[in-house]
């Protein structure tokens, strides 16, 4: 396969537990379709419950036309903001391949960490209520949908005792 950025060759290489193929002179890396998502999930367990959905905002949705061709079918890329982060991804609509420049992987790790602490307090009923929903309806599998929705409820009780020390003393005082 060829790279996108230069036309060189890619090679293979294991990132966070999954084959992918990457460009040694650009450094940017081509993720095969929902390799992205299990990348992020094996990078930081406690972000699994963010689902990797670029499509799921169609009011924040962007496309543009960009200058590069998919490794694998050789048909354009579109250009993807990625949620309200600055990060614009390559995506092949006929293979759904996504090729990350060389930072983006880390880039979108950080504003996924930011979203979810953020979400974690701030929208967790609504969270709750999407993530036991998806747990019944998809898009993933059964039992990766109740990991999900049982790692928010984890964050939450997490976050919220960092947040409120003295109500978490006054919960263990209570009778038993």
């Amino acid at each position: 396969m060829e790279c996108p950025n230069i036309h060189g060759q890619l090679k293979k290489m294991l990132f966070h537990d999954l084959e992918v193929d990457y460009c040694p002179d650009c450094l940017g890396i081509w993720f095969d379709q929902d390799e992205l998502m299990h990348a992020k999930n094996d990078k930081d367990e406690q972000l699994r419950w963010l689902d990797f959905d670029v499509w799921r905002d169609k009011k924040k949705f962007t496309v543009a036309p960009v200058n590069k061709r998919c490794p694998v079918d050789r048909l354009s890329f579109v250009q993807v903001g990625y949620d309200n982060s600055n990060v614009k991804i390559d995506f092949c609509k006929h293979c759904r391949g996504i090729w990350l420049d060389r930072g983006e992987f880390k880039q979108i790790m950080v504003y996924l960490k930011k979203k979810s602490d953020y979400e974690a307090l701030h929208h967790y009923t609504k969270n709750l209520a999407v993530q036991l929903w998806e747990v019944f309806a998809g898009p993933e599998k059964f039992r990766e949908e109740l990991e999900d929705f049982l790692m928010l409820i984890k964050l939450f009780n997490y976050k919220f005792v960092t947040q409120h020390p003295h109500l978490e003393t006054l919960i263990e005082e209570l009778p038993k």
